[in-house]
């Protein structure tokens, strides 16, 4: 049963409410009641005898309102039972404090709160009808809420009760809400503290509202609140090197598209009507349709009841059965070996084999990972050592996918940039390598290259005759060389091939291949497949020390496992259908069609982007992304230096605000001085894709223009 309903409600027979709004004003502001001169006065007499009471040396009275008209003063507008209600609220607050044996300070405030509310009138109604009386009030938050909202959204606290009543409303607030809804308690006081603090009008009760308002915010600052510790994790406090990490592909122009998105939700006008995410590849967001053996396969893994459906066919139920009897309890639900899945691991050795022609690879150099990204994250842990100029230094490509920056960043090594040729279609250059390493070896030291091939974010592939180059330096230098291989898929011009870095070390002689360290990674995140979303990869580590090998494995095994469902994901990528199964025609025909339609797109881009004036974009042999070089103006480069942005950053943010294309400005990715891009994925549908570039086009014109 539900408390009573406060009786606001106008009669056809006028009542009588003993409380005016103001002088002056001829009905009570809640009820709309007309006020009772004879009522209003005894009321007052009322009050002045009780404040009179509280004076030191006065003799002590009896607590409770005299009842006065119809409900009594201590009724308000209209409830009879208020003084039996005060009464049995002392009584509820001595027992509360008794039992709970509160502290001295909050036990005191209870006993006050009481006592007061006893001589307050809307105070012993509401907290009578309300919290007394009220079934099931057993003091949780849920419950509490709506007496908490009620007790604010109250307006006869304010207009037709005496100042001490706003202030002792605020006291039981803060009561009931210990604990519990303290931060909403705040907020509401401090609205209703604003109400009062306008012109100084004179109440009845011979004070002004902003002298309530005053004793009301006094209130407030003494409120019993346990002293607040302060915060263990800060931004002071914190890991100086969390803190210095930076991911541009989801950096502050993705924040600002998702703010535009919700805004569209609403229905807030744009000169656009979607936000079109180019600044990540992520094939299948963009319309790419997944591989059905892949995802064939991965059903029958999940839910293995499916292997006597007549749906699938057998080339998928046999890999199925063969990844499930290689896992605990025959399930994807277990946890593997930290290294992998080992029929997996087996499956992945079988395909490098393959791919490279016949050089051998050992399952036992394979390392199943969380995507691509978690294998060079833990091998660069491995690597970092020392301090000062010992410090680990990790040569990175510029521009790079900012992953490595941000895992430098982590482990505190030292970032050691070599700038790719972009006149040369982003060739990397071994005499740029040279420099970099020997300035390099004045403050750190220079202890692993890092190479993307192909390129992320800028397309292209290397050469034989560059990797060869690259692992004679390697060598050379005494370093170890890390090869991102996640896109070896993705080759599109037809005067490129993909070359492996592990198939041209072995082919360079045991000098090299039995001497130079090397790490490469895979994933199924890219290629044809875009399964970004089941973070399954592997890396290859050869040459690796035996007993690092050992500590590799410890340090893989504090995160468990890669998922499995990722690990199977990978083992239909390295061992997917061949000639004679009953699947290999449909995912051959799938295949070359994803790799065509990117190959397609790549030329699309490329030559629409380079029509267009103040834009210059080299060849797109490779990977999912163009990566543009834009000419600024000086006068947007002021305008950015205005808004204390990089000058690509606020033509991307520009470029989105009034298009709705989401691209990454090249200086999250690094670039030279004086030089600006940005990375746009070329994987939306042919007419989308179309219609971005065009977008681009029309706003960049717009853009000379503007600031010329």
């Amino acid at each position: 049963m539900s408390p009573p309903r406060p009786r606001h409600v106008r009669t056809s027979t006028p009542a009588y409410c003993p409380v005016p709004v103001r002088p002056g004003a001829g009905r009570c502001g809640i009820c709309s009641s007309i006020r009772s001169p004879q009522l209003f006065r005894s009321g007052q007499e009322n009050y002045r005898a009780q404040e009179a009471a509280r004076r030191p040396g006065a003799a002590p009275t009896a607590v409770g309102v005299r009842a006065q008209g119809p409900g009594g003063a201590g009724a308000g507008c209209g409830d009879a039972a208020a003084g039996a209600g005060a009464g049995k609220l002392l009584q509820a607050c001595e027992l509360t404090r008794r039992s709970e044996g509160l502290p001295g300070a909050t036990g005191t405030l209870h006993a006050y709160l009481g006592r007061s509310l006893c001589e307050t009138r809307l105070g012993a109604r509401w907290c009578f009808s309300r919290a007394v009386e009220g079934p099931g009030r057993r003091g949780t938050e849920a419950r509490l809420a709506p007496l908490a909202e009620r007790a604010f959204g109250w307006a006869c606290v304010w207009d037709c009760c005496p100042p001490r009543a706003v202030r002792d409303v605020f006291i039981l607030f803060l009561f009931l809400c210990q604990g519990f809804l303290r931060k909403r308690a705040m907020q509401r006081a401090a609205a209703l503290v604003r109400r009062g603090c306008g012109p100084r009008t004179p109440s009845s009760w011979g004070r002004s509202q902003s002298s309530a308002a005053a004793e009301a915010s006094a209130v407030l600052k003494v409120r019993p609140e346990r002293s607040r510790r302060e915060r263990i994790l800060t931004l002071e406090s914190m890991n100086p090197q969390v803190k210095a990490v930076e991911y541009a592909v989801r950096g502050p122009i993705v924040l600002k598209a998702g703010e535009i998105e919700l805004e569209l939700q609403r229905g807030i006008k744009k000169p656009f009507t979607e936000v079109i995410r180019a600044n990540i590849g992520d094939a299948q967001a963009m319309g790419q349709q997944p591989i059905t053996f892949l995802r064939q396969v991965m059903a029958l893994c999940t839910y293995p009841n499916l292997l006597d459906s007549p749906s699938f066919p057998e080339d998928a139920k046999k890999r199925a059965r063969r990844i499930l009897q290689a896992c605990g309890g025959h399930s994807l639900g277990s946890y593997s070996a930290s290294q992998g899945v080992n029929c997996i691991r087996e499956d992945v050795a079988a395909y490098i084999t393959r791919r490279d022609g016949g050089v051998p690879a050992d399952p036992d150099n394979i390392y199943l990972t969380t995507g691509a990204s978690d294998g060079i994250s833990t091998i660069l842990k491995i690597l970092v050592s020392g301090g000062g100029k010992s410090r680990t230094g990790v040569m990175i490509p510029i521009p790079q996918y900012p992953l490595y920056s941000a895992v430098i960043s982590e482990l505190d090594a030292i970032q050691v940039n070599y700038y790719l040729d972009e006149e040369n279609c982003w060739a990397l250059n071994v005499n740029e390598l040279r420099r970099a390493v020997q300035e390099a070896k004045d403050h750190c030291d220079p202890k692993v290259l890092c190479i993307i091939n192909p390129g992320n974010p800028t397309g292209q592939v290397q050469s034989r005759k560059c990797i060869e180059d690259v692992i004679h330096f390697a060598w050379e230098e005494k370093l170890f060389l890390l090869a991102d291989e996640v896109y070896q898929d993705n080759v599109y011009s037809p005067d490129c091939r993909f070359h492996s870095f592990k198939k041209v070390l072995y082919e360079m002689g045991p000098e090299y291949s039995s001497n130079v360290e090397l790490a490469s990674f895979h994933s199924t995140s890219k290629g044809y497949m875009g399964e970004c979303g089941y973070r399954g990869g592997y890396m290859e580590v050869i040459n690796l020390h035996p007993e690092i090998k050992g500590q590799l494995v410890k340090l893989l095994s504090v995160r468990l496992c890669p998922p499995v469902s990722g690990q199977a994901a990978m083992d239909i990528v390295v061992n997917p259908p061949v000639a004679g199964e009953e699947s290999f025609e449909q995912f051959s025909r799938e295949k070359e069609s994803v790799l065509g339609n990117l190959a397609k797109k790549a030329k699309l881009t490329e030559d629409l982007f380079n029509q267009v004036p103040g834009i210059h974009c080299s060849p797109l042999q490779g990977a999912m992304y163009a990566f543009p070089r834009i000419f600024i103006p000086v006068k947007a480069v002021e305008a950015a230096q205005a808004h204390q942005m990089a000058p690509d950053m606020f033509y991307c943010m520009k470029l989105l605000e009034e298009t709705g294309i989401c691209v990454v400005p090249g200086s999250g990715f690094g670039q030279r001085e004086g030089t600006y891009h940005f990375r746009m994925t070329i994987l939306p549908p042919v007419e989308k894709l179309k219609t971005v570039l065009q977008k681009v086009k029309d706003f960049h014109i717009n853009f000379l223009e503007k600031y010329a």
